[in-house]
């Protein structure tokens, strides 16, 4: 995990060495605006995009890879260290497919049922 770690507090070399830079680590759900960007991403990747619902991993303002929560499939930058965020993708579809499941059986009892 530490290339990983190195991009989170990358020095920026024309401040102060003692400062270091935090880029942001930003995971969120795709939207239509995205599609070109996740595409790109599949492209560099020799891979199909993925589809449904997608969560997208960024290092400050660079998408660096995307998962499909229903298929799980996913997208990657060869060419930097996202693996572990392809990690923290899967943890982070995991709870979003419990927190869906969850609803759902509230839900359930909430409602009459149907005669």
């Amino acid at each position: 995990m530490a290339p990983f770690a190195d991009y989170l507090f990358e020095r920026d070399r024309t401040e102060n060495e003692r400062e270091p830079k935090m880029n942001t680590l930003t995971i969120r759900r795709a939207s239509a605006a995205d599609d070109l960007a996740v595409r790109r991403l599949a492209s560099l990747d020799s891979a199909f995009p993925p589809t449904g619902d997608v969560l997208l991993a960024e290092m400050g303002d660079e998408l660096w890879a995307a998962l499909s929560v229903d298929t799980g499939h996913a997208v990657a930058d060869p060419f930097r260290p996202s693996g572990d965020l392809v990690d923290l993708l899967r943890f982070r579809a995991e709870r979003v497919t419990a927190e869906t499941a969850t609803r759902g059986r509230v839900l359930a009892r909430m409602l009459p049922r149907a005669a």
